[in-house]
Protein backbone atom coordinates (compact mmCIF):
# COMPACT_ATOMS: atom_id res chain seq x y z
CA UNK A 1 0.00 0.00 0.00
CA UNK A 2 1.49 3.18 -0.81
CA UNK A 3 2.01 5.93 1.53
CA UNK A 4 0.29 9.06 1.87
CA UNK A 5 2.52 11.86 1.31
CA UNK A 6 3.04 14.59 3.86
CA UNK A 7 2.01 17.93 3.13
CA UNK A 8 5.75 19.17 4.02
CA UNK A 9 6.76 17.29 1.19
CA UNK A 10 4.18 18.33 -1.06
CA UNK A 11 4.87 22.38 -0.45
CA UNK A 12 8.83 21.49 -1.09
CA UNK A 13 7.99 20.99 -4.62
CA UNK A 14 8.85 23.82 -7.36
CA UNK A 15 5.35 23.53 -8.79
CA UNK A 16 3.48 24.25 -5.11
CA UNK A 17 3.63 27.01 -2.93
CA UNK A 18 1.70 29.10 -0.70
CA UNK A 19 -0.26 31.79 -1.64
CA UNK A 20 1.83 34.36 -0.05
CA UNK A 21 4.99 32.93 -0.10
CA UNK A 22 7.67 32.16 -3.02
CA UNK A 23 8.27 29.23 -5.14
CA UNK A 24 11.38 27.32 -4.78
CA UNK A 25 12.96 26.33 -7.59
CA UNK A 26 14.98 23.31 -7.98
CA UNK A 27 18.10 25.06 -9.30
CA UNK A 28 19.07 28.24 -8.95
CA UNK A 29 17.58 30.83 -12.03
CA UNK A 30 19.55 32.54 -14.52
CA UNK A 31 20.49 35.91 -13.29
CA UNK A 32 18.11 38.27 -15.65
CA UNK A 33 21.29 41.41 -15.25
CA UNK A 34 18.78 43.89 -12.77
CA UNK A 35 19.05 42.82 -9.00
CA UNK A 36 16.12 44.37 -8.81
CA UNK A 37 14.51 41.95 -10.96
CA UNK A 38 15.91 38.98 -9.45
CA UNK A 39 14.75 39.55 -5.73
CA UNK A 40 11.02 39.60 -7.48
CA UNK A 41 11.45 36.03 -9.00
CA UNK A 42 11.67 32.33 -8.04
CA UNK A 43 14.98 31.31 -7.97
CA UNK A 44 16.16 34.66 -7.89
CA UNK A 45 16.32 34.97 -11.98
CA UNK A 46 14.83 33.57 -14.97
CA UNK A 47 13.50 30.07 -14.58
CA UNK A 48 15.57 27.66 -16.62
CA UNK A 49 13.05 25.19 -17.65
CA UNK A 50 9.45 27.31 -18.45
CA UNK A 51 7.31 29.99 -20.29
CA UNK A 52 7.90 33.68 -19.27
CA UNK A 53 5.54 35.45 -21.70
CA UNK A 54 6.15 39.40 -22.15
CA UNK A 55 3.58 41.34 -23.09
CA UNK A 56 5.15 44.99 -23.99
CA UNK A 57 2.47 47.71 -24.50
CA UNK A 58 3.84 48.61 -27.71
CA UNK A 59 6.81 47.86 -30.46
CA UNK A 60 10.61 49.35 -29.19
CA UNK A 61 10.01 50.49 -25.47
CA UNK A 62 13.45 48.39 -24.69
CA UNK A 63 11.54 44.30 -24.90
CA UNK A 64 14.90 42.58 -26.39
CA UNK A 65 16.71 44.65 -24.26
CA UNK A 66 15.74 43.17 -20.88
CA UNK A 67 16.60 39.67 -22.06
CA UNK A 68 20.42 41.36 -23.59
CA UNK A 69 22.10 39.95 -20.23
CA UNK A 70 21.01 36.60 -19.83
CA UNK A 71 21.38 35.25 -23.93
CA UNK A 72 24.52 37.33 -23.25
CA UNK A 73 25.55 35.18 -20.47
CA UNK A 74 23.75 32.08 -22.65
CA UNK A 75 25.29 31.89 -25.31
CA UNK A 76 28.86 34.16 -24.78
CA UNK A 77 29.58 32.17 -21.38
CA UNK A 78 27.70 28.90 -21.54
CA UNK A 79 28.27 28.14 -25.28
CA UNK A 80 24.13 27.40 -25.09
CA UNK A 81 22.27 28.34 -28.94
CA UNK A 82 19.97 31.11 -28.84
CA UNK A 83 17.17 31.01 -31.15
CA UNK A 84 14.46 33.89 -31.86
CA UNK A 85 11.50 32.56 -34.00
CA UNK A 86 9.58 35.01 -36.41
CA UNK A 87 10.53 38.23 -35.03
CA UNK A 88 8.24 41.35 -36.05
CA UNK A 89 11.86 43.24 -38.12
CA UNK A 90 15.14 42.03 -38.55
CA UNK A 91 17.08 41.57 -35.83
CA UNK A 92 20.41 44.57 -35.70
CA UNK A 93 23.46 42.65 -35.42
CA UNK A 94 26.00 44.76 -34.34
CA UNK A 95 23.73 46.06 -31.75
CA UNK A 96 23.80 42.64 -30.42
CA UNK A 97 27.07 41.95 -30.25
CA UNK A 98 27.65 45.13 -28.41
CA UNK A 99 25.17 43.78 -26.08
CA UNK A 100 27.06 40.76 -25.35
CA UNK A 101 25.59 37.65 -27.30
CA UNK A 102 27.43 35.69 -29.06
CA UNK A 103 26.33 35.87 -33.00
CA UNK A 104 28.10 32.45 -33.67
CA UNK A 105 25.57 31.03 -31.03
CA UNK A 106 22.31 33.13 -32.36
CA UNK A 107 19.85 31.55 -34.88
CA UNK A 108 17.37 33.57 -36.56
CA UNK A 109 14.31 31.64 -38.38
CA UNK A 110 11.64 33.41 -40.11
CA UNK A 111 8.16 31.12 -39.12
CA UNK A 112 4.87 32.76 -40.86
CA UNK A 113 1.78 31.76 -38.60
CA UNK A 114 1.66 28.43 -37.26
CA UNK A 115 5.03 27.49 -38.51
CA UNK A 116 6.70 29.86 -35.96
CA UNK A 117 4.92 27.06 -33.30
CA UNK A 118 6.03 24.34 -35.15
CA UNK A 119 9.51 25.73 -35.24
CA UNK A 120 9.43 26.91 -31.18
CA UNK A 121 9.13 23.07 -30.67
CA UNK A 122 11.52 21.77 -32.75
CA UNK A 123 14.17 24.41 -31.46
CA UNK A 124 12.88 23.24 -27.47
CA UNK A 125 13.21 19.47 -28.52
CA UNK A 126 17.10 20.19 -29.43
CA UNK A 127 20.12 19.31 -27.42
CA UNK A 128 22.36 22.36 -26.63
CA UNK A 129 19.58 25.25 -27.03
CA UNK A 130 19.59 27.84 -23.92
CA UNK A 131 16.56 29.92 -24.99
CA UNK A 132 14.00 30.48 -27.38
CA UNK A 133 12.68 33.81 -27.87
CA UNK A 134 9.41 34.28 -30.26
CA UNK A 135 7.25 36.48 -31.22
CA UNK A 136 3.34 33.88 -31.34
CA UNK A 137 1.00 37.31 -31.31
CA UNK A 138 -1.79 34.58 -31.98
CA UNK A 139 -1.00 31.78 -29.56
CA UNK A 140 -3.77 30.66 -27.49
CA UNK A 141 -3.38 28.72 -23.84
CA UNK A 142 -3.34 25.43 -25.35
CA UNK A 143 -0.26 25.82 -27.37
CA UNK A 144 1.40 27.67 -24.77
CA UNK A 145 0.86 25.08 -22.54
CA UNK A 146 2.89 22.44 -24.92
CA UNK A 147 5.70 25.01 -24.99
CA UNK A 148 5.94 25.72 -21.57
CA UNK A 149 5.72 21.49 -20.92
CA UNK A 150 8.85 21.24 -23.90
CA UNK A 151 10.97 23.88 -22.30
CA UNK A 152 10.58 22.50 -18.78
CA UNK A 153 11.20 18.96 -20.11
CA UNK A 154 14.44 20.26 -21.28
CA UNK A 155 15.58 22.66 -18.94
CA UNK A 156 15.50 25.76 -21.82
CA UNK A 157 14.34 29.20 -21.30
CA UNK A 158 11.04 30.31 -23.33
CA UNK A 159 10.19 34.06 -23.53
CA UNK A 160 6.99 34.40 -25.80
CA UNK A 161 6.23 38.50 -26.74
CA UNK A 162 2.29 39.12 -27.12
CA UNK A 163 0.40 41.69 -27.44
CA UNK A 164 -0.53 43.79 -23.93
CA UNK A 165 -4.51 43.08 -24.64
CA UNK A 166 -3.73 39.31 -24.03
CA UNK A 167 -3.04 40.34 -20.27
CA UNK A 168 -6.78 40.10 -20.02
CA UNK A 169 -6.84 36.74 -21.33
CA UNK A 170 -5.97 33.36 -19.02
CA UNK A 171 -2.34 31.70 -19.60
CA UNK A 172 -0.32 28.95 -18.52
CA UNK A 173 2.96 30.87 -17.77
CA UNK A 174 4.27 30.70 -14.92
CA UNK A 175 5.84 34.25 -14.93
CA UNK A 176 4.07 37.14 -17.10
CA UNK A 177 5.71 40.46 -17.23
CA UNK A 178 3.80 43.54 -18.83
CA UNK A 179 6.11 46.38 -20.36
CA UNK A 180 6.26 49.75 -20.76
CA UNK A 181 8.21 52.64 -21.73
CA UNK A 182 9.71 55.18 -19.08
CA UNK A 183 12.11 57.44 -20.67
CA UNK A 184 15.30 55.54 -21.11
CA UNK A 185 13.71 52.95 -18.59
CA UNK A 186 11.35 49.83 -18.66
CA UNK A 187 8.53 49.73 -16.41
CA UNK A 188 7.90 46.11 -15.73
CA UNK A 189 4.81 44.88 -14.24
CA UNK A 190 4.79 41.23 -12.99
CA UNK A 191 1.10 40.56 -13.52
CA UNK A 192 1.73 36.74 -11.94
CA UNK A 193 4.57 34.51 -10.75
CA UNK A 194 4.88 31.50 -8.52
CA UNK A 195 4.10 33.49 -5.44
CA UNK A 196 2.88 36.44 -3.48
CA UNK A 197 1.04 39.07 -6.01
CA UNK A 198 3.67 42.19 -6.63
CA UNK A 199 1.74 45.34 -6.33
CA UNK A 200 4.50 47.88 -7.39
CA UNK A 201 6.22 47.83 -10.89
CA UNK A 202 10.01 48.26 -11.15
CA UNK A 203 11.88 50.47 -13.13
CA UNK A 204 14.59 49.22 -14.86
CA UNK A 205 18.05 51.25 -16.22
CA UNK A 206 17.68 48.57 -19.76
CA UNK A 207 20.90 48.69 -21.77
CA UNK A 208 20.10 50.10 -24.85
CA UNK A 209 23.07 49.48 -27.32
CA UNK A 210 21.03 50.46 -30.60
CA UNK A 211 20.58 54.25 -29.38
CA UNK A 212 24.45 54.24 -28.61
CA UNK A 213 26.42 53.98 -31.64
CA UNK A 214 25.28 53.78 -35.16
CA UNK A 215 25.83 50.30 -36.88
CA UNK A 216 29.02 50.22 -38.96
CA UNK A 217 29.22 49.68 -42.26
CA UNK A 218 29.88 46.14 -43.75
CA UNK A 219 33.08 46.19 -44.61
CA UNK A 220 33.82 47.21 -40.79
CA UNK A 221 31.63 44.34 -39.13
CA UNK A 222 33.38 41.04 -38.23
CA UNK A 223 32.46 38.00 -40.09
CA UNK A 224 30.18 36.34 -37.34
CA UNK A 225 28.26 40.05 -37.95
CA UNK A 226 27.58 40.27 -41.56
CA UNK A 227 24.27 40.03 -43.59
CA UNK A 228 23.13 36.36 -43.23
CA UNK A 229 19.72 34.92 -44.75
CA UNK A 230 16.23 34.41 -42.52
CA UNK A 231 15.86 30.20 -42.72
CA UNK A 232 11.94 29.24 -43.42
CA UNK A 233 10.84 26.23 -41.17
CA UNK A 234 10.58 24.27 -44.47
CA UNK A 235 14.16 24.68 -44.40
CA UNK A 236 15.89 24.25 -41.21
CA UNK A 237 17.89 21.65 -40.85
CA UNK A 238 18.42 20.29 -37.35
CA UNK A 239 20.08 22.46 -34.97
CA UNK A 240 22.33 19.90 -33.70
CA UNK A 241 24.08 19.75 -36.96
CA UNK A 242 24.33 23.50 -37.63
CA UNK A 243 28.53 24.48 -37.93
CA UNK A 244 30.01 26.75 -35.99
CA UNK A 245 30.32 29.39 -36.26
CA UNK A 246 26.88 30.15 -37.53
CA UNK A 247 25.06 33.23 -37.22
CA UNK A 248 21.54 33.89 -38.41
CA UNK A 249 21.26 38.11 -37.73
CA UNK A 250 21.03 40.41 -40.07
CA UNK A 251 21.46 44.54 -39.59
CA UNK A 252 18.32 46.30 -39.85
CA UNK A 253 18.42 48.10 -43.31
CA UNK A 254 17.64 51.96 -43.41
CA UNK A 255 14.55 53.50 -42.77
CA UNK A 256 13.36 57.34 -42.97
CA UNK A 257 13.62 58.84 -39.74
CA UNK A 258 10.22 59.16 -39.03
CA UNK A 259 9.99 55.21 -38.98
CA UNK A 260 13.33 54.31 -37.59
CA UNK A 261 12.04 53.96 -33.90
CA UNK A 262 9.73 51.86 -34.72
CA UNK A 263 11.46 49.30 -36.30
CA UNK A 264 13.95 49.35 -32.96
CA UNK A 265 13.19 46.33 -30.55
CA UNK A 266 15.93 47.49 -28.39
Amino acid sequence: MNAVPRIDDILTRADVWRGGVMATSVQPGLPTGFAELDAELPGGGWARGGLCELLPTRTGVGELSLLLPALARLSASELSWVVCVAPPHPLHAPALAQGGIALERLLVAGAPGRDAAWTCARALDTDGVGAVVAWLPGADATLLRRLHLAAEANRSLLFVFRPAACAAEASPAPLRLQLDGEGERLRVHILKRRGAACALPLSLAVPRPALVSAAPSPAAMPASAQAAPTLSPSSLPPLSSLPSPHALARPVPAAPAARRASLRLF
